[in-house]
């Protein structure tokens, strides 16, 4: 203060020195209270207006600068719990009751957030201090005479659970937690029950808000990654088990979970990548190396087994795709890995069975559009079957490059050329060469190939109902007489 600096404090006399000091700290104090005052003023006015957070961090400044005032730590107290911020709360409101035994109000406010706790005992004497306080407040006599019941269903649902009936413990645990939100010790007894009858999304919830409850617990933390982990959720799981090591980095547990999660999520996400890139081998390779790093996770393996079946398909490689398929639909059966399926099932001509893939696909989701259009696809392919399969004419994959087609016909056209053969032969050789033909013309140009692939022959008078093609599709290979071929084969 800089008018402390004017004062010449040699030449006061000892009383003198003492006025100016008492008269110092009188105007301090004011200072100091006009500050708190202003602080619980705007804490007032934030809570009015449901702003919780900013309320509370000028209930801390006015209890930093009065931290004898009682009311300050009610203040403070009642926004701790509007907050659901059970501990804190607790800690202001016995401090209120530390410097003011009286104050009904605190206790009252104790005691809801031991029954929040699932405290009952605790709560039940507060509540009794209440009506010996205001013999006619309804709530805290009916909360009394309530809590001997509470406290007798929490002792049962702790039988049943030990019983190992784990349903009826599980609905009464429900119950309790309808009266007691904030009871980590009931929620960890029902995340038990539910992990007991399988149920374990039901089970992940309530961990979960266990560990907002007791905060810093390495042990929830680690038994949260471990249940997403077996549901197959391996990024949820690897995002819960790095919090358990910010508490403890060397941790017996979490640290050897953290580095297999880690593991399989890169492998997992290197699948998707390479699929993505139409890389379908290397999505295979991570897609192994993921079942040699896990084989007991069924969810895990699970999801190996769904890019093993879809990547397998995408490389032609069908019978090694059905096996896969087969081995993750064994595990779980989805819509899309039936769709994988099928599409291998078409890849080796088995267009019925193929079909059935698709229909059951339907039947699980019957809005999915992609096995819609599979099964709109294997029906015409099953009718084209009947015809000509350009793809077997020329001896190449569907996923061919227009290159390889075109080499594949050269080869093609210079082994059934009608020139080298004579007699009936001759006559074998001009069907296969106009098949030839046909199968070079329709797939090297994408607007024939893609009506092709979609199951209905371009050049089938039929199919095209009068359009563009009349007659012959190869008139133009013959001149006066028919097969009169000039090729030259480059």
């Amino acid at each position: 203060m800089d008018y402390l600096s004017n004062i010449n404090w040699n030449k006061l006399t000892p009383c003198l020195v003492l006025l100016v000091l008492e008269v110092l700290l009188e105007f301090s104090e004011c200072s100091s209270q006009a500050e708190v005052n202003k602080h619980l003023e705007l804490g007032r006015d934030f809570l009015a207006r449901g702003q919780l957070s900013d309320a509370l961090t000028h209930y801390h400044a006015a209890v930093e600068g009065d931290p004898h005032n009682y009311l300050t730590y009610f203040k403070r107290g009642t926004v701790y719990y509007a907050l659901g911020k059970a501990k804190f709360a607790l800690q202001d409101f016995t401090k209120v009751l530390e410097m003011k035994a009286d104050f009904t109000a605190a206790r009252l406010h104790r005691a809801n957030v031991y029954l929040k706790l699932a405290q009952y005992w605790e709560a039940k004497e507060d509540y009794l201090q209440v009506t010996y306080s205001e013999p006619y407040n309804e709530e805290a006599a009916s909360m009394y005479h309530r809590v001997d019941e509470l406290a007798e269903d929490l002792r049962l649902a702790e039988a049943y659970y030990r019983g190992r009936d784990y349903r009826a413990a599980a609905d009464l645990a429900t119950r309790l937690l309808e009266v007691s939100p904030w009871s980590a010790q009931l929620r960890q007894l029902r995340a038990e029950c539910y992990i007991a009858l399988d149920d374990l999304f039901s089970a992940v919830s309530d961990i979960r808000s266990v560990n907002r409850l007791q905060q810093d617990s390495t042990a929830g933390y680690h038994r949260l990654a471990t249940l997403l982990y077996q549901l197959g959720h391996v990024s949820d799981a690897l995002k819960e088990i790095r919090e358990c090591l910010k508490l403890d980095p060397e941790h017996k547990q979490c640290f050897p979970l953290y580095k297999k999660l880690k593991k399989v999520d890169k492998l997992l996400l290197q699948c998707e990548e390479q699929a993505a890139a139409r890389d379908y081998g290397g999505c295979i390779a991570s897609a192994e190396r993921v079942l040699a790093a896990e084989d007991e996770v069924t969810l895990v393996v699970y999801e190996a087994r769904k890019r093993l079946c879809s990547c397998y398909a995408k490389e032609e490689q069908f019978a090694e795709a059905l096996s896969q398929c087969a081995q993750a639909l064994a595990l779980q059966r989805e819509p899309a890995t039936l769709c994988d399926r099928a599409d291998a099932l078409l890849g080796l001509d088995m267009f019925d069975d193929a079909i059935h893939a698709y229909k059951e696909a339907l039947e699980l989701d019957e809005g999915f559009q992609r096995a819609k259009d599979g099964l709109g696809r294997a029906q015409k392919l099953q009718k084209q079957s009947e015809q000509r399969d350009y793809y077997k004419i020329l001896g190449v994959k569907r996923s061919a490059s227009k290159q390889e087609i075109v080499k594949a016909y050269r080869k093609a056209a210079q082994k059934w050329h009608p020139d080298n053969f004579q007699g009936d032969e001759k006559k074998i050789a001009e069907k296969k060469f106009i098949d030839v033909a046909a199968a070079k013309e329709v797939l090297t140009d994408p607007e024939k190939r893609a009506q092709f692939d979609a199951g209905n022959d371009p050049l089938d008078p039929e199919a095209q109902r009068g359009g563009g093609f009349h007659g012959n599709p190869f008139h133009h290979f013959q001149h006066g007489s028919p097969f009169q071929f000039k090729f030259h084969f480059n």
